[in-house]
């Protein structure tokens, strides 16, 4: 579980400050959210050959990729939201 929560974290926290840099400098624009989600797909797949462990390798994707999305996704509604109002 610790190999887990290792190798997650550090995406979520990626996309979370990356959700977080585009809100605050790019506000009436959504288009770089996406290129937020890929960076982070980019990163799973760096931190999960630096883990370099075969066992587990599609739930820690699946968890570092999923909480990514979830994230911004959550940005994205937020944005949104405070883009209308």
């Amino acid at each position: 579980m610790p190999r887990l929560i290792a190798s997650v974290v550090p995406v979520w926290v990626l996309a979370l400050a990356g959700a977080v840099i585009v809100g605050v400098l790019a506000a009436p624009s959504l288009t770089w959210l996406p290129i937020v989600l890929a960076v982070c797909v980019l990163v799973t797949f760096a931190v999960q050959l630096a883990v370099a462990r075969k066992e587990g390798l599609v739930t820690r994707m699946i968890a570092s990729i999923g909480g990514a999305v979830v994230i911004v996704g959550l940005a994205t509604a937020i944005l949104a939201v405070a883009r209308l109002g």
